[in-house]
C-alpha cells in the first residue's frame, strides 16, 4: 500500500500518476466485479450542484469496489455556512475514508482538502472536471489508441470546466488542442500561458475551418447552471454547433465527445449524438472504471489489483 493523496486536478497530480491510474482503469473495467479493496471502507458524497451520472457512477463504482457510500448534498449539511468547510472537512474525516466534492468555487474544494485528513476527489466545480476528462481520455484511448499527435478539436464556450480539464491533459497526452470559440468566450489568459509554458500544444480561434481533420471533435452545453445571460449566449454560439457539417471537416474516423446532459439541437444536432461517430455514451460508463482507479490510486490500493 503507498500514500493516500488527493485528486483536485489532473495538473496537479504527476504525469506517471495519471497514466497509471488510467492503465488501471482499463483493467478494472474489463474485470469490474473482481477486485474490492475497499472492504469496510466508507466514501462520503458532497454535492452542492445537481449530479446524475458523477453520483451513479461514484456510488456503484464505490459498492463495485467493496465499500460503503453515504451522499450529502450541500443544503443538508450547510457547506460553509456557520461551520467552515475546512472544519467540514476535519469532522467527515473522523467518520469517512474518503470524500468527494461536486461543488461551484473550487476555493470550497481546496478547503475541504485542508481541513480533511483523508483524501478528497474533485467531483466538479465551475473551473474544472478532471474525472470527466479521465473518463474522456480514457475513451479515446480505447478507440484511437495513444494520443500522442492527435488533433483534438473543441467547438463552443472557451470558458468551460471542462475544457479547462482537456487543457490540463494537453502537456500530458502530447496532443494538439484546437479551441474553436466566439472572441466573447475564450479560455482564461492565465490558464492558456500556463498550459503553454507546460509544453501544451493550443490555440485558440474564432475559425471552425480549424475543425479540419479533427480525431476528436468535443462540445459541451452553452448555458450552465451559474451563467444568468442564456440568451446572449445561444446567439453567440449558435455559429458553433456541431452538425454534420462541422463533422464532415473532421477526419473519417473522427470521434465525437460531450460529457452529458446535452441540449439537442443546441451545442449538438440529434444526428452526429445519435450518429456512428458518437462516442458519448461510453464517455458516460467510463466514468464508473476510471473512477474506482481514481478511488484506489487516492487510498493508495493500486498495488492491491
Amino acid at each position: 500500500m503507498t500514500k493516500q493523496q488527493d485528486f483536485l486536478d489532473i495538473d496537479k497530480t504527476d504525469t506517471q500518476d495519471i497514466h497509471a491510474i488510467l492503465a488501471l482503469a482499463h483493467k478494472l473495467k474489463k474485470a469490474p466485479l473482481a477486485h474490492r479493496p475497499m472492504e469496510g471502507k466508507t466514501l462520503a458524497l458532497i454535492f452542492e450542484k445537481p449530479s446524475t451520472r458523477t453520483r451513479v457512477s461514484f456510488e456503484v463504482g464505490m459498492r463495485q469496489l467493496g465499500g460503503h457510500v453515504t451522499t450529502l448534498s450541500g443544503a443538508e449539511i450547510q457547506l460553509g455556512r456557520g461551520e467552515t468547510v475546512a472544519d467540514t472537512g476535519r469532522v467527515l474525516s473522523r467518520f469517512v475514508d474518503i470524500l468527494m466534492i461536486r461543488t461551484f468555487a473550487e476555493h470550497k474544494l481546496f478547503e475541504l482538502a485542508e481541513g480533511a485528513s483523508v483524501p478528497v476527489i474533485n467531483g466538479l466545480t465551475d473551473q474544472s472536471h478532471p474525472c470527466q476528462v479521465m473518463a474522456d481520455i480514457m475513451t479515446a484511448q480505447e478507440k484511437l489508441g495513444d494520443l500522442k499527435g492527435k488533433k483534438v478539436v473543441w467547438l463552443g464556450d472557451g470558458d468551460n470546466n471542462v475544457l479547462a480539464s482537456w487543457m490540463h491533459a494537453a502537456p500530458i497526452f502530447d496532443f494538439t488542442l484546437h479551441v474553436i470559440c466566439p472572441p466573447e468566450f475564450v479560455p482564461p489568459v492565465k490558464l492558456l500561458v500556463l498550459m503553454q509554458k507546460r509544453g501544451a500544444k493550443i490555440t485558440v480561434s474564432a475559425d471552425i475551418a480549424h475543425a479540419e481533420d479533427a480525431d476528436i471533435v468535443i462540445t459541451d452545453c452553452w448555458v450552465s447552471m451559474h451563467n444568468s445571460d442564456a440568451a446572449v449566449r445561444h446567439q453567440l454560439l449558435a455559429p458553433y454547433q456541431v452538425d454534420a457539417a462541422l463533422m464532415k471537416r473532421a477526419a473519417p474516423h473522427a470521434l465525437f465527445m460531450h460529457c452529458l446532459p446535452a441540449h439537442r439541437g443546441e451545442e449538438v444536432t440529434d444526428d452526429v449524438i445519435d450518429g456512428s461517430q458518437s462516442v458519448v455514451w461510453d464517455e458516460a460508463e467510463n466514468r464508473l472504471h476510471a473512477q474506482k482507479a481514481i478511488l484506489c490510486w487516492c487510498m493508495g490500493m493500486t498495488d492491491l489489483i
